[in-house]
């Protein structure tokens, strides 16, 4: 097991023993009751409950990936623009990063009604920035030697090299959206957060479904931090 997914499971476990520390006494002085009952799988009642806050995994995605995908696409466009020779474009580039980094996200969320692509795509291009200035200047100058023009640079030198460093940040990234995507909570989207909150308000048993969760957050973080670490092992054997 990854030191990553080691650090990931000791905090859940962390955060269960809390939420169970805190859950000891009530606010009367009373002990609190457990009521795992709610996600019984043997009652109808039980798994009704667990296929209702499960069904928000595919909203997570599909914003998660959306939101990714839309980012990539704009933070590679805004970083090509900051890379270029076009002093214009450049100006217009920083304003973008720096007007969307700036801005809380929620704030964005709230303007826009569905922001986190366009607020994640400012960091996404000081990710592709990053990756592109590190591929050594003698290799793009051996491509133009070759007489290649800027877009067959960036074609078949830069971003082939660029994208082996660029691709464990974007993996970072696609981890702080899915965490993020539980804001979409607040315009209604029926993802793993929402459902928790309308569960919570049938059965009213905040720290059972919370926690439980906790545990679909980690398990989907889990599985996507594997699938990159995946991908970036075949780039290094590939490359």
């Amino acid at each position: 097991m990854a030191v990553r997914q080691k650090i990931n499971v000791f905090l859940l476990l962390m955060a269960i023993g809390l939420l169970a520390g805190c859950a000891g006494t009530s606010s009367d002085g009373g002990s609190y009751s457990w009521g795992w009952y709610i996600f019984n799988p043997l009652e109808a009642k039980g798994v009704s409950n667990l296929q209702f806050l499960a069904g928000g995994i595919w909203a997570t995605i599909l914003v998660s990936l959306c939101a990714i995908g839309l980012s990539v696409i704009l933070g590679a466009v805004v970083a090509m623009a900051g890379l270029s020779g076009n002093k214009h474009l450049k100006l217009v580039s920083r304003g973008y990063v720096e007007l969307f980094r700036s801005v809380p996200l929620l704030v964005l969320l709230l303007w826009v009604f569905y922001g986190l692509p366009v607020s994640d795509s400012a960091f996404e291009a000081e990710v592709f920035r990053a990756g592109i200035q590190s591929v050594p200047k003698g290799q793009i100058e051996a491509a133009k030697s070759l007489g290649l023009t800027w877009a067959q640079q960036m074609r078949f030198v830069v971003f082939p090299q660029a994208i082996k460093i660029i691709l464990p940040a974007l993996g970072n990234q696609f981890v702080y959206v899915i965490k993020m995507s539980s804001l979409v909570s607040v315009i209604g989207l029926q993802e793993f957060t929402r459902r928790a909150n309308e569960l919570n308000v049938n059965e009213y048993r905040p720290l059972e479904i919370y926690t439980l969760l906790v545990v679909e957050y980690l398990v989907l973080i889990l599985v996507v931090s594997y699938l990159v670490r995946r991908m970036e092992r075949r780039l290094t054997t590939t490359n």
